[in-house]
């Protein structure tokens, strides 16, 4: 069969510290709604999981009870049988049922002793309230979502207006608040999210034209549903893909929106891992080749003029493999094996004409943002630097600045990996 890939792009769903603070501690969301004792954890995949991650996948079945780890596999993001047009072709299909044995396959294959594909998508939506899926479920330790569209998995999963639960989505909610892994990748990951959840769109139409809410056939717009996702996830808004497809503008623009003072934005292949979420003991680490961002809106002030939209003071800190993060707190822990950097280069930063990595640019590269972050916190030249956007009418500047409280950290010595509170904001010209 056909490997299920990410999303394409234009889809519409897809100090020298070890301890370093964001900024000054304060409460979790107000959109908490913390279990009485939660002890499950979350595994937040940004999106394209290899095969090969044996990390991010053993750590699931770790987290699942190792060697008698069993794992549901919910894959109704994707199209159901009846729309695939490859459907009766293993080395064509992509579908749910597809898609499911190829995960269920995976997770043995990486050490489970069992994995089983859960048999909903949009064409078996009353399995959701199946007596007998549920059974299935209470069966698993661990739970994985794939990629896809996530509004499939509202259509799915959650009933009317309200979003109440359905039969299926209940007891995996129950088994999470008993200690279960839940984990998904792309729209797996997204639809972990609280209120306000990402629905699609691009970073230069939402800084150029803001976000709205609902589910659009423009894919380039930024739309929201307010009534969000799942919720196991509600201490910041989610996003996936964040470098590979230069979504930091649009995260920073629908965080600014919607009122929400901080993003997780998820980078491919790589894991946000979530212990007891929803609880005062939330606290995260990074797992994988990539990173984590952080943005934090809690300093930051946005502004509407007949120019366009502005955004001054928010923060970007940018986690890595085996960093932690606290979220009461607002509070990372940089691995102790990585090192304060110390900026040797004295050349400038890199001139950066498309800092969101646009479809539009053929010369695009992807994690042009995180790109240019890392080139400013490694040279001793300058202590800011800008920036554009490759669209113009307007075209946004992006204003990198190191200010008091921001840190990096190496793991060779030389280059930065880690990134704490690099001042970020936003201006069109």
């Amino acid at each position: 069969m056909r490997v299920p890939s990410a999303p394409a792009r234009r889809t519409v769903l897809a100090g020298a510290l070890v301890v370093a603070l964001l900024t000054a501690a304060a409460p979790a969301s107000a959109d908490a709604r913390p279990d009485r004792h939660p002890t499950g954890s979350l595994v937040l995949i940004g999106g394209a999981l290899k095969e090969s991650n044996t990390q991010v996948y053993g750590e699931i079945i770790e987290r699942a009870g190792g060697p008698r780890a069993r794992i549901g596999v919910i894959t109704a993001a994707s199209v159901p049988e009846s729309q695939d047009p490859h459907a009766g072709d293993p080395a064509l299909c992509s579908n749910s049922a597809c898609n499911g044995a190829y995960y269920a396959d995976l997770f043995k294959r990486h050490g489970a002793a069992d994995a089983q594909w859960i048999p909903l998508d949009t064409d078996h939506v009353a399995n959701a309230d199946s007596d007998a899926v549920v059974a299935q479920v209470e069966s698993m330790t661990g739970f994985f979502f794939g990629g896809g569209d996530q509004y499939r998995y509202v259509t799915t999963l959650l009933r009317g207006d309200r979003h109440k639960d359905s039969k299926v989505l209940a007891a995996i909610r129950a088994k999470l608040a008993r200690g279960a892994v839940v984990s998904g990748s792309s729209a797996g990951a997204q639809i972990a999210s609280g209120p306000d959840m990402v629905t699609g769109g691009e970073s230069y139409e939402g800084l150029r034209d803001g976000s709205a809410p609902g589910y659009f056939d423009d894919p380039t717009r930024l739309g929201y549903l307010p009534r969000g996702g799942f919720g196991f996830l509600r201490s910041g808004l989610v996003d996936t893909h964040t470098g590979a497809y230069g979504r930091e503008g649009r995260a920073l623009r629908l965080a600014s929106d919607t009122g929400h003072d901080r993003v997780y934005a998820l980078e491919e292949n790589t894991a946000l891992i979530v212990d007891r979420p929803g609880s005062a003991r939330e606290h995260m680490t990074v797992l994988g080749p990539n990173g984590v961002a952080v943005l934090d809106l809690r300093d930051a002030r946005a502004h509407d003029s007949a120019n366009g939209w502005s955004l001054r003071r928010a923060r970007y800190s940018y986690l890595t493999d085996g960093d932690r993060y606290d979220a009461r707190t607002w509070t990372a822990r940089v691995h102790p094996g990585k090192q304060p950097l110390v900026p040797a280069a004295t050349t400038p930063v890199p001139a950066n004409t498309d800092v969101f990595h646009s479809a539009a640019d053929p010369d695009g590269t992807p994690y042009s943002f995180r790109t240019t972050a890392r080139a400013l916190a490694s040279t001793r030249a300058q202590n800011s630097a800008t920036a554009t956007t490759f669209e113009t009418g307007p075209r946004f500047t992006v204003t990198f600045t190191k200010t008091r409280g921001f840190a990096a950290f190496t793991g060779d010595g030389t280059g930065a990996r880690t990134l704490i509170a690099l001042r970020i904001d936003i201006a069109p010209q």
